[in-house]
């Protein structure tokens, strides 16, 4: 994806640009709930965790084939990243979790209606 700055070079305004880039940022999320039905629901393009006790999690936006989004555990705990209700994430069972372990992040790209993929940080 090109940055905000390379599309507004074309005569895009600014926040045209973070929006066909899809540049939302959260950048302060505090995790809840040790459940996918419990977890704090995230929305924008890329999101920081600022704030998790152990177990905490968040549950992925259920948006269209080719949605991406950006997690970035920011704290000292490890979290739990759901997909949406029906969902799966890479080889993992249908609604389970995976843990994102401190300061790593995690892109997840919808593959299907169902099917999520999970790249994750070193």
């Amino acid at each position: 994806m090109a940055l905000a700055m390379n599309v507004m070079r074309g005569g895009v305004s600014a926040g045209a640009a973070q929006a066909i880039n899809g540049n939302t940022v959260n950048s302060a999320i505090t995790a809840a709930g040790t459940t996918q039905g419990t977890a704090t629901a995230i929305v924008a393009d890329v999101n920081i965790v600022t704030t998790a006790t152990s177990a905490q999690g968040v549950i992925l936006y259920n948006g269209v084939l080719g949605d991406s989004q950006e997690i970035f555990n920011n704290t000292n705990t490890d979290i739990r990243v759901y997909p949406p209700l029906g969902g799966k994430v890479n080889q993992l069972t249908t609604n389970a979790g995976f843990v994102l372990a401190p300061q790593t992040s995690v892109e997840v790209k919808k593959m299907t209606s169902t099917q999520w993929v999970g790249y994750l940080s070193a």
